[in-house]
């Protein structure tokens, strides 16, 4: 129902809708069971799992963006080392959530700033409303929110993606660094979000173990490369805070990165699904015979190849120590089932590889 006629309808009528909307809440909470008792500080399996709805795809610039909406659900927003659940409230419609991706490639890439103007029948209800940078188990990196609309309608909704402010190499040096724009129509119902698959995991909810990432022939998951994809030489793998370690050498840093020498790239990513885990700040200290040859950041990165990770050019040779510190920890919201891990690293000490 229209916001401007639900006011003028007169109390009768609003006291229906209120009852309709406790109606409604109750069924939005029973989708959102009580969490895993004893969660573990580390990925799990969460209570449930929900599908979700496609609205479209678009290109937008160098970008390419697809619109998908699921049921309003929890989630937990990072702030330094510590957690805030956004709940579901009552006038949660829906939650909206957007992919981005390099057409060429279909290489997911990690986005901090995709904002969404939402109107309807020319009145706009949100207006570059930012939508959170979020990980989650069967998606994997995304954006989204919880949002309000005014009930079934078909609704008219602008993507912008900015530039992308993630250094870019190899291939994408160059690349995304201007704002594109999409745009989207979203017909939406209570009885289409109804239809939306859901299913609750008695038997596997806080196993120590993950979703299993969605499988779509037409958008992408986010992923990383499997250690014997990385290009160059992987010199060491670790898991610290339940995050894996995949530390690679190339021979030279790929174009977009300055200097000359070797260059030494970490992929840090999920286990059992290997998503990238953006966000985060990383350095690394490589010493050679009691001789330190790097002592600093790795910047955070994306490369066609390389995927998503945290590097530098660094003096690194075989027999190296090598120690990685994860000096802030990621950023970026998670969906249930990741909200207990990757809070709390210990360094990492490898020593570096043939």
């Amino acid at each position: 129902m229209h916001r401007r006629r639900f006011l003028a309808a007169g109390a009768a009528a609003a006291s229906v809708g209120l009852a309709g909307c406790r109606s409604l809440f109750q069924t939005r909470s029973a989708r959102s069971p009580p969490l895993v008792e004893d969660r573990p500080d580390a990925v799990y399996v969460p209570s449930h799992v929900e599908g979700m709805e496609m609205v479209g795809m678009g290109s937008a610039g160098d970008f390419r963006v697809a619109l998908t909406y699921s049921y309003p659900h929890r989630f937990w927003l990072v702030s330094g080392d510590s957690t805030e659940k956004v709940e579901i409230e009552g006038s949660d419609s829906l939650h909206l959530m957007t992919t981005v991706w390099d057409p060429e490639t279909e290489t997911v890439l990690p986005h901090g700033s995709v904002t969404a103007t939402i109107t309807l029948d020319g009145e706009t209800l949100t207006s570059g409303k930012s939508l959170w940078p979020m990980l989650s188990q069967n998606m994997g990196v995304h954006a989204g929110d919880n949002l309000e609309l005014d009930g079934a309608g078909t609704y008219d909704v602008d993507v912008t993606v900015p530039p992308l402010p993630t250094r870019r190499a190899g291939a994408f040096d160059g690349r995304f660094d201007e704002l594109g724009n999409a745009s989207f129509s979203l017909e939406f119902s209570q009885s289409a979000l109804e239809e939306i698959s859901y299913e609750t995991l008695p038997d596997r909810q806080g196993e120590r173990d993950a979703l299993d990432p969605m499988s779509m022939d037409m958008m992408p998951v986010s992923a990383t490369p499997a250690p014997g994809e990385m290009p160059g030489t992987v010199v060491g793998e670790g898991s610290s805070g339940d995050a894996r370690f995949v530390v690679a050498r190339l021979e030279s840093p790929p174009a977009g990165v300055d200097g000359e020498g070797s260059y030494l790239a970490v992929s840090m990513r999920t286990p059992y699904n290997g998503n990238p885990i953006p966000q985060a700040s990383l350095s690394a200290t490589v010493t050679r015979d009691g001789t330190t040859r790097y002592d600093g950041s790795l910047t955070p990165t994306v490369d066609p190849d390389l995927g998503y990770h945290y590097g530098a050019v660094a003096d690194v040779e075989s027999g190296d120590d090598l120690t990685l510190s994860v000096d802030a920890v990621p950023q970026i919201a998670r969906h249930e089932g990741y909200e207990t891990a990757f809070l709390s690293f210990d360094e990492l000490s490898l020593t570096v590889g043939e």
